[in-house]
């Protein structure tokens, strides 16, 4: 049996979702939710990262807990859905960057444990 460690793929079903929120509680609700209902297979719970942005024509700092979600494109319109229901943000992040490439084995595992 061969294990193929990389695995390019130039149009990939696979994608990785970023978004920030206000407090690890919160993460870790939105993690286990998104995860339960299927909508991602894995998400990774970073923190706390220090965001520096303008928002309302502020200049603005925050500490926040960065969700990097594994995900299926065909995913992303109804986990962007859940998201905006689950997230305190008037405009939550959610900013998906496709997976060119990865582990075969990891990359068939996402595909069967996300179902949209």
């Amino acid at each position: 049996m061969t294990c193929r460690l990389f695995q390019p793929m130039e149009d990939s079903p696979y994608c990785v979702v970023l978004v920030s929120c206000a407090t690890d509680k919160e993460a870790a609700t939105i993690s286990r939710a998104l995860v339960r209902e299927k909508l991602a297979a894995c998400v990774n719970r970073l923190g706390p990262a220090y965001s520096t942005y303008f928002w309302e024509g502020q200049l603005e700092e925050a500490s926040e807990y960065l969700l990097m979600v594994k995900t299926t494109k065909n995913a992303l319109p109804s986990l962007s859905k859940r998201l905006k229901a689950l997230h305190s943000y008037d405009e939550p992040e959610v900013v998906a960057l496709p997976i060119l490439g990865g582990s075969s084995s990891y990359l068939n595992w996402l595909g069967q444990n996300v179902h949209l």
